[in-house]
């Protein structure tokens, strides 16, 4: 297996945060325009805090660079950025993370967040023909109460956000506190998926299939240690968004030797490769499936999965797949 192969497959990406894809460089520009002070003097010292120790370390450093993230144009550059990136890498669709909790403390208008983002999706469209879509993300660090109220503030943008998810710091804040959210979502005609088992256990996986009833499961890199919930999943063929680099840099995986997508593929899991937040990890999607170091056979079927896993209409992910092979 080669590189240049995963790099030729088209294919979805479907584990990505908006906020991070913010490059070194564009969050210094960024603070410096707009007069944002930041704990590191340059990029050098910037890129000497990504050496991080776990999940809550990562995410002390990612949001203090969300911190720099303030007009219109910044969310429209950083979403324009990313989609350019992923496009050169063949991907076709990517349905992507935002969360505006953060923004809203800081006094950035949602109208400037989200169309800023809106504008550079159907910009891209036009330019390099990627399918963007958002996935708004509540903080599981705050309350059901921020989360449900986050609903509501984006109730004038529904047509346009495609689904609605749970991420941040995962120890102590388990998928059945959202239960609610992720009910008013459903109701609301979101398409449904949840952060678990990164560092949460395999029980996470349960609560946000069996109590919060979501379509789709980020990460999920303990189910190996439920027997049981891998083979429901291969059953029920509840996708699985894995992100290989970014669980080797949170020490979540202690190396990719003995990384668990492969045996879950060949488990049946419907299981696919994405970047999570590709400018702190190293590595956007073509890198991740690099890292794994697989043969063509399984590339391809993990290629398809990233299509068959999408919330893309049916008709978009049965031609994707004809491009496939199949």
């Amino acid at each position: 297996m080669t590189a240049s192969f995963a790099d030729g497959l088209p294919k979805a990406e479907l584990h990505v945060h908006l906020e991070g894809t913010l490059e070194p460089g564009d969050l210094i520009r960024f603070a410096r325009r707009n007069a944002i002070p930041i704990p590191w003097r340059d990029e050098h010292e910037l890129r000497a805090a990504y050496s991080f120790t776990g999940l809550e370390n990562f995410l002390a450093v990612y949001f203090e660079g969300c911190k720099v993230l303030r007009r219109r144009e910044d969310f429209h550059e950083l979403t324009t950025a990313y989609l350019g990136r992923a496009a050169a890498q063949g991907v076709r669709r990517a349905e992507m993370f935002f969360g505006p909790q953060n923004f809203l403390d800081a006094g950035v208008p949602l109208d400037d967040q989200l169309g800023g983002i809106f504008d550079a999706i159907a910009e891209a469209r036009e330019a390099w023909g990627i399918d963007g879509a958002l996935l708004i993300s509540a903080h599981r660090h705050r309350s059901e109460a921020d989360a449900l109220e986050l609903l509501d503030l984006v109730r004038p943008w529904r047509e346009q956000i495609l689904g609605a998810g749970l991420g941040s710091a995962e120890r102590g804040n388990p998928p059945s506190k959202f239960a609610r959210y992720f009910t008013a979502a459903r109701a609301q005609g979101y398409r449904t998926t949840c952060h678990a088992g990164e560092e949460g256990p395999a029980a996470y996986l349960r609560e946000a299939l069996d109590v919060c009833r979501v379509e789709r499961i980020d990460h999920g890199f303990t189910v190996t240690d439920d027997s049981d919930l891998v083979a429901r999943l291969a059953d029920e063929q509840v996708p699985l968004t894995m992100c290989p680099l970014s669980n080797l840099r949170l020490g979540v995986a202690p190396d990719l030797a003995a990384y668990p997508l492969a045996r879950l593929l060949d488990a049946g899991v419907l299981v696919t490769v994405n970047s999570d937040d590709p400018a702190y990890f190293d590595g956007y999607v073509n890198e991740n499936y690099a890292a794994l170091g697989l043969g063509e056979d399984r590339l391809i079927r993990l290629a398809r999965n990233s299509f068959t896993g999408s919330f893309a209409p049916e008709s978009d992910v049965a031609a994707a797949l004809r491009t496939l092979g199949g």
